[in-house]
């Protein structure tokens, strides 16, 4: 991540197919933006490939560079889960997992053959999905009387501000993802208006 508060990530989720020996290495590469998106779409791969000896990944979340998990899911250590968190790394890209699917094609690869087949299966992934810049947001929760619906959406769509979820009603609820480097403006501008609130969600 740079100083504009930007990131990359990738478009859409993707394919790809490795083959070694007879073992087949299907990766498949997806957009996320927390641990519980990543979990649910395992869950999807595994019913989908329950017959596959293997579901290793990895996955990417956030700018700061703390939130990253890898697994070799059985894998000798250090032969899948590192290699593919690597082939994340080396585009530098976040918020996204990849999940390699192995089915055993009865020859033993040895350590160097799964690095290979597993790094190689991640990248094929990576290379045919569009990657994107992203801004990075800060969450807050805005709320405002339902006259005040115009203003408030000028705002945030001046800032480029991204709307989670919202409520309408007599008084209206608000999640924002408001861009990191246009925080200030966008939070002094909502709190001049009266009758708003803007907290940031934990």
């Amino acid at each position: 991540m740079n100083e504009k508060g930007i990131y990359n990530t990738i478009a859409q989720p993707s394919t790809a197919e490795f083959k070694d020996r007879g073992s087949k290495f299907f990766a498949f590469a997806f957009p996320i933006v927390t641990a519980d998106d990543f979990k649910k779409q395992l869950q999807i791969l595994k019913k989908e490939h329950p017959k596959a000896v293997h579901h290793c990944f990895a996955y990417r979340i956030g700018t700061d560079g703390n939130n990253f998990r890898s697994s070799d899911d059985g894998e000798p250590s250090g032969t899948a889960g590192k290699p593919i968190l690597g082939q994340i790394d080396s585009k530098e890209l976040t918020n996204l997992a990849i999940v390699v699917v192995r089915y055993w094609g009865g020859t033993l690869l040895g350590v160097p053959g799964l690095i290979n087949a597993y790094k190689t299966a991640a990248a094929l992934a990576l290379q045919v999905t569009p990657i994107i810049q992203k801004q990075v947001e800060i969450k807050y929760a805005v709320e405002f009387d339902y006259t005040q619906m115009n203003d408030v959406m000028i705002i945030l769509k001046q800032f480029n501000c991204t709307i989670i979820t919202q409520e309408m009603q007599l008084f209206c609820s608000i999640q924002t993802g408001i861009p990191q480097n246009r925080l200030q403006e966008t939070i002094y501008r909502l709190k001049e208006m009266q009758n708003v609130s803007a907290k940031k969600i934990e």
